[in-house]
């Protein structure tokens, strides 16, 4: 086979590195790994700046899950630091916890007013419920509709048009429904079993999980240099040779087929990275910014990481745009709805003619995943990969 490779992977983000150890310990395969960034890691690629402080380059990653098997999975090339992320959203210069809670309906309407709507809620709802913004709108009770018209206006409302310019109403629920109202005073971001930060950073764990005699990795290497899709389908060809093995593709399937239907829409970030000389800038590792300043959130990253580095520290503003494929931007989102769904089914078939081709992860699958939840997807393929040969 070309180049004695039995299996190719197109990036080095989390689909891409667990799809490679996979194949290439328990499967027994050689593996090629092609990445277009400088870096392994995808998105979760941290690295000290230029003040040494340990920052995420394309946004802050929390690692959180309920699946012991990525968790497990991951511990492998990890120890964890205990992290329990906390957000709170500056509401006209209060914080409060998000997602909104009993602690935040206490701080936003006082101690007597947030007593009798608690009441209410758990009456209603019951204790420890998530129930999300949209559906706590539908309320039909006047005071529990006046506390949506609070959440909605004041910590969802702008905070949603900022992220993805769209109405609550117009963006996929599913999207929508990530965002709930908690009936508790738990102030924690997540509540999953397991969570904590990669102890040594992101890069580390990457480094360790594509370290194995059966891999090899190759940066700044675009692969639609190397690889070669002929129109009529069949097996793919990498560097002009046919190639028989598996290709596990977790780039932007649009523009793998140079976004021939036309291109996936999706929304961009962009970071502005601030260093001060100070020890901590602000309360908590995240504050969202829901009805004031053109950015979203700021994240401190020492907050996240646990480093050491007294009297200096780097914050990062948050800014969403729309994508439009310019050099130097991120596809980051996929804007969900049934139009581009069909978009995306036919890249998705065309990815489907080809011999042995599989997509994975956010930006081949044109869907939102947690870092776990790609994870999972990548561990249950190559589950299928190895035992059969193919998926089931």
């Amino acid at each position: 086979m070309k180049q004695g490779y039995d299996c190719l992977v197109i990036g080095a983000g989390f689909a891409g590195a667990v799809a490679a150890r996979e194949l290439a310990e328990r499967g027994g395969k050689r593996v090629l790994v092609l990445e277009r960034r400088n870096h392994i890691g995808g998105n979760a690629y941290d690295l000290l700046d230029e003040a040494g402080v340990l920052i995420h380059q394309y946004g802050p990653h929390i690692f959180h899950t309920n699946d012991k098997r990525v968790f497990d999975y991951l511990s492998r090339f990890t120890r964890w630091r205990d992290y329990q992320h906390r957000v709170v959203a500056n509401v006209h210069g209060k914080e409060m916890p998000v997602p909104f809670n009993l602690t935040s309906l206490e701080l936003a309407f006082g101690k007597e007013k947030a007593a009798e709507l608690e009441k209410k809620l758990l009456d209603t709802y019951g204790a420890e419920k998530k129930v999300t913004i949209l559906e706590l709108r539908q309320n039909s009770g006047p005071e529990l509709a006046a506390l949506a018209d609070y959440v909605y206006e004041n910590v969802f409302l702008h905070y949603t048009m900022k992220q993805w310019d769209q109405s609550p109403e117009e963006i996929d629920p599913a999207t929508t429904a990530r965002v709930p109202v908690f009936l508790s005073r738990d102030d924690r971001y997540f509540q999953d079993q397991y969570q904590g930060m990669p102890q040594e950073g992101y890069t580390a764990l990457f480094q360790a999980m594509l370290d194995h005699p059966n891999i090899t990795v190759e940066v700044n290497t675009d692969a639609r240099a190397r690889l070669t899709l002929p129109p009529e389908g069949g097996a793919p060809l990498l560097d002009g040779e046919a190639f028989h093995g598996f290709v596990v593709y977790t780039g932007a399937v649009d523009e793998l087929f140079d976004c021939v239907y036309g291109r996936l829409p999706y929304r961009t970030l962009e970071f502005r990275f601030e260093t001060h000389p100070v020890t901590f800038w602000q309360s908590h590792g995240t504050v969202n910014y829901t009805v004031s300043e053109p950015w979203t959130r700021i994240t401190e990253f020492k907050y996240l990481t646990g480093q050491e580095l007294p009297g200096k520290t780097t914050i990062a503003k948050e800014l969403s745009h729309a994508y439009t494929g310019a050099p130097g931007e991120t596809p980051y989102y996929a804007v969900i709805n049934p139009e581009n769904n069909a978009l995306f089914g036919k890249y998705q078939a065309m990815a489907q003619s080809y011999d042995n081709f599989y997509l994975l992860g956010r930006l081949a699958e044109y869907k939102y995943y947690n870092m776990d939840a790609i994870a999972a997807r990548a561990l249950a393929l190559c589950d299928a990969l190895i035992k059969t040969g193919q998926v089931l």
